[in-house]
């Protein structure tokens, strides 16, 4: 779901470049199942039936969506985090286990000495623990709690796992530590469950991309550091509290949250709201070739183009903190990781907080779904336009529903999944009437949010422009 270091050359030109359909073009929406934040409101579409096909008011989230509290302490030499991880876990399909994914032991963050163990479980019906390989490094990609029966749909379970994370060297990744900053995001175990279907199991790739599943949690986060830092993280954050030893505690709540980014440093920081009443807060470290206003500028006015064609931001907050190196961002539940000014991969990851963020999908199993709509959004609402010859770039062999397993390189993955994923939605767009597909998009998104989406819910978002489903289908994102 990133744009993450340079690309190769072919590929960085065209990243750089760039429920039933309604074909009555949406006004805006009121957003009741968005925390935080509101849109107008747009009438309903009937369907044959004389019922409404698109809703009104935005889907909200489960109410017995996981409850997940972190508490994070950062070391002195900003280069080891320890923590505990408290879950409430309630499944809606019965099983007799929790699997949580250990992203730091990705290849790709493992290369750059990331590291995640787990050093303790609790939990009254925890039976045992371990790792499972699933193609990482160190101890394991997965760590799985056996619980001594079933957990039936509908019943709760409470555990806490303490953890320990090392922060590797600084070059552009979810993780890591440089002189004067750390950042880790992903950097606990994540529960991975996809709601409706059961644990995501996916092994790791070496391709240079998520995959991940997991569904939005209602979340906490406490961060101690010394006291000299600054912490831009996933949430709303409160103000920081000191302690007598020096250091500083900082928290903030997400009640939709996915997944968790922090970063502490010397942030020169900036704060506005966006003409929808979005707060957004920016960083710089010294020597940033951007101010942390004119940064947070950009994004006011990615985050007001984006709701226009979406809908409204699906979060109170957006915080962005700009990391060392260039090369791309990667986003997080209301909370980029921005590495290097580029506007471009800004619009693609400020899209991601619809695509992923609030729509979520399996980022293993159908990449597209994230990777391919923020590109699309990037190209239409950035003013980038179409790449320089849109039937060139859907001739590119493979196809854009691939499995992240499918790709035999990050190349090819950046090819097929952004450039020639964002290129079908664009000709789908034009195939069927901007209008009419802007309408039905949106609805998708009314529909799905807080959920994981699969390809067969945006297929049902399309079934009434069969010109777009046409042009999906030959690019292989549809069946």
């Amino acid at each position: 779901m990133t744009a993450r270091r340079v690309a190769p050359a072919a590929v960085a030109l065209l990243l750089l470049t760039g429920c039933t359909s309604f074909s009555q073009t949406l006004t805006a929406e009121q957003d009741a199942g968005s925390p935080g934040t509101t849109a107008p409101s747009s009438p309903a579409d009937d369907g044959d039936d004389g019922g409404p096909r698109c809703p009104a008011e935005r889907a909200e989230p489960d109410p017995d969506r996981p409850v997940v509290d972190l508490d994070f302490r950062l070391s002195d030499d900003l280069v080891t985090v320890t923590g505990t991880e408290t879950v409430v876990f309630t499944p809606d399909v019965a099983t007799d286990e929790m699997v949580f994914r250990l992203v730091p032991n990705s290849p790709d963050a493992a290369e750059l000495g990331n590291r995640i163990t787990v050093d303790g479980v609790r939990g009254d019906d925890v039976d045992q623990a371990g790792y499972e390989d699933a193609g990482a490094e160190g101890p394991g990609g997965l760590y799985v709690l056996q619980l001594d029966g079933e957990l039936a749909a509908g019943e709760s379970t409470e555990v806490e796992l303490d953890f320990t994370v090392s922060l590797g060297e600084g070059g552009f990744e979810r993780l890591g530590a440089v002189e004067n900053a750390s950042w880790w995001a992903s950097g606990f175990p994540l529960l991975a469950w996809e709601p409706g279907v059961g644990w995501a199991r996916d092994p790791f790739v070496q391709v240079l991309g998520e995959t991940a599943t997991s569904p939005v949690a209602d979340t906490t986060v406490s961060v101690s550091v010394p006291e000299d830092l600054t912490v831009l993280m996933t949430g709303d954050q409160d103000e920081p509290t000191d302690a007598e030893d020096g250091r500083r505690t900082w928290t903030s709540h997400e009640p939709v949250a996915r997944d968790v980014s922090v970063a502490a440093g010397d942030f020169r920081t900036a704060t506005l709201r966006t003409p929808g009443g979005v707060e957004v807060t920016t960083g710089v470290l010294p020597g940033a070739d951007v101010g942390p206003g004119e940064l947070a500028d950009w994004i006011s006015e990615d985050v007001t183009a984006l709701a226009d064609r979406f809908g409204a931001f699906p979060y109170a907050t957006l915080t962005v903190p700009l990391l060392p190196d260039a090369g791309g961002g990667i986003e997080y539940p209301s909370s980029i990781l921005l590495a290097g000014a580029n506007r471009t991969v800004l619009e693609h990851e400020v899209a991601h907080m619809w695509f992923y963020g609030m729509v979520g999908d399996s980022q293993f199993r159908d990449p597209w779904l994230d990777e391919a709509l923020a590109t699309y959004a990037e190209r239409t609402v950035g003013g980038e336009g179409a790449p320089p010859d849109l039937e060139q770039v859907l001739a590119t062999e493979g196809d854009v529903g691939t499995a992240m397993d499918g790709f035999d390189s990050t190349e090819r993955y950046f090819e097929v999944v952004y450039g020639k994923g964002g290129a079908a939605l664009q000709a789908a767009r034009e195939a069927a009437g901007p209008p009419a597909f802007d309408a039905a998009l949106r609805c998708y998104v009314q529909l799905n949010a807080w959920t994981i989406a699969t390809p067969d819910d945006l297929a049902a978002a399309l079934a009434d422009l069969p010109a777009a489903l046409d042009v999906l289908v030959q690019a292989g994102a549809l069946d």
